[in-house]
């Protein structure tokens, strides 16, 4: 006889769904979500577990944190995305706890079975053992971030505005954005971009001349994870409009309003941890940068705004599974997962997204943690299990690389798609189509699209409203250990936390090997 289950599982959203096969699907992100479309309407039971009743489309964040765009246009409510397929069940929690052995996760206090589970919790922000920099520095993960980022922004200019102190006007007038990765050089290019055309159109005292924004990292060149030439020409964009480079320097403390830098150059070459990307010979970084000022590396910033975009860990529920069953973890908390995205042991466990590391493709790299694979492993995995109900074969992964690209300013963004670079217009175009085409709700497309070919016609940007209470991102646990919030500074054991070797996490290996 089969052991009594809880009472969500006995209320199934059809009473003909009551037999069926149960898929617990942690996580309403990209993977997730795909991963919902493609088992809505089947003969199986599916549960959507989220801490939040929406998709967030985090690429397009920093637009929220500079004007571009309001927080609605870039989140969808998971109920009218996939909750209303009648055999899909959404649930408003967080598992706190799995039990491999029962097949049950925990959310709520309660406890829920599954037949499959796939974990697409995806990741929260780093500070690499640092965690008293959080509230001085928020970083890009949730709303919350980007709310609060253009708050302080916005509030500093209208400080600014009542102030007769011209140290302090420029002082007020200065950001710094720690990271050079795709998110650091988005922000960085958008700050730029929005504190001077306002201080020109809407403030009367400010001169937009005294508008400032740094970018900082311990890489040798920007967006370390592309081309050398696209890394060359994203850093003359953003030199260009404004943008001061802060390269090879390492974050040596954050304090309110101030940012201390130690350079990583030892000599004539770069301190272990400071290099190029993976695959960039140091003569072809070095000579990326050639067309950039030089600037000093060290020193101390002052600044009224501090922005993070520097670090990446996996969701906690990875330690959490390796503590229950001794599954491996690479270096920033993802799960090294088997060629069906399963932990070894687990066949019914699968993760996907920014918590699993993949290492199954032809050169053995693990996928990046980006929209494209996140979504094409969720309706792989989804579809799958589809084929294993119903005892069909289904084809292998396999990883279909559609490039990358960034965006540094208007009508401006650069792309590597298989080999073919573009920059300047082009590059922007693609970009757009690119994000518009992940973006999962009809409306935020046509709300996006609308609101970009105003912001470009006009230079006006649509939500620069200043909202919600000071420092609401703090004690929003997205992607961090529990223990990291009760101990702010658990040592310096950074070579066990760091990430996987992309641009954000150059910056903590450099930072362990000083």
């Amino acid at each position: 006889m089969p052991p009594e289950r809880f009472y969500l599982e006995l209320e199934p959203p059809s009473e003909a769904l009551r037999a069926c096969p149960h898929v617990v699907i942690v996580g309403g992100g990209f993977a997730g979500l795909k991963a919902c479309h493609t088992l809505a309407g089947q003969q199986l039971r599916v549960t959507l577990i989220d801490k939040r009743n929406f998709n967030l489309f985090q690429p397009l964040l920093y637009q929220v944190a500079s004007g571009l765009v309001s927080e609605a246009d870039v989140a969808s409510p998971l109920r009218q995305m996939v909750g209303q397929a009648p055999n899909i069940q959404i649930l408003l929690g967080e598992v706190v706890d799995i039990d491999p052995q029962a097949r049950e996760v925990e959310l709520n206090g309660q406890r829920l079975g599954y037949d499959y589970l796939i974990l697409a919790s995806g990741s929260g922000s780093s500070y690499f053992g640092r965690e008293e920099w959080r509230p001085l520095a928020p970083p890009m993960k949730i709303l919350e971030h980007a709310e609060e980022i253009r708050r302080r922004l916005l509030m500093a200019l209208e400080e600014a505005e009542q102030s007769s102190d011209l140290e302090r006007r420029r002082f007020l007038q200065t950001a710094v954005v720690v990271g050079a990765g795709p998110a650091g050089c988005e922000l960085a290019g958008s700050l730029i971009e929005l504190m001077q055309r306002s201080v020109r159109l809407d403030f009367k005292q400010l001169d937009a001349a005294d508008c400032r924004v740094v970018l900082v990292d311990a890489v040798d060149r920007v967006l370390p994870s592309m081309h050398p030439e696209l890394s060359a020409a994203a850093a003359r964009y953003l030199v260009g409009q404004g943008v001061e480079l802060r390269l090879e320097a390492m974050v040596k403390a954050i304090e309110a309003g101030r940012v201390e830098l130690r350079s990583t150059v030892v000599g004539a070459g770069a301190a272990p941890g400071a290099s190029a990307a993976e695959g960039a010979p140091a003569g072809e970084s070095a000579a990326a940068g050639a067309a950039v000022p030089e600037v000093p590396a060290g020193g101390i910033l002052e600044a009224a705004t501090i922005c993070w975009t520097a670090g990446v860990r996996a969701s906690r529920l990875g330690r959490l599974l390796a503590d229950q069953c001794g599954c491996p973890l690479d270096r920033g908390g993802r799960l090294l997962v088997e060629p069906d995205f399963s932990i070894p042991g687990y066949p019914e466990i699968r993760a996907v997204g920014d918590l699993a590391c993949y290492t199954h493709t032809p050169t053995a790299t693990p996928l990046p943690g980006m929209a494209g694979p996140a979504v094409q492993a969720g309706g792989w995995v989804a579809a799958q299990i589809l084929a294993s109900l119903a005892g069909r074969q289904h084809p292998p992964f396999r990883w279909l690389d559609l490039g990358s690209m960034a965006v540094i300013g208007p009508w401006y963004a650069v792309a590597d798609l298989r080999g073919v670079r573009l920059t300047g217009l082009v590059g922007w175009v693609l970009w757009a189509l690119a994000h518009l085409a992940f973006i999962p709700d009809t409306e935020n497309r046509i709300a996006l699209f609308s609101k970009w070919m105003w912001q470009i016609a006009t230079r006006q940007r649509t939500a620069l409203l200043i909202t919600g209470r000071p420092d609401q991102h703090l004690g929003v646990d997205v992607g961090l250990v529990r223990s990291d919030r009760q101990q702010p500074n658990p040592g310096l054991a950074i070579s066990s936390e760091a990430g996987p070797a992309c641009a954000g996490d150059r910056h903590a290996e450099a930072e362990a090997a000083a």
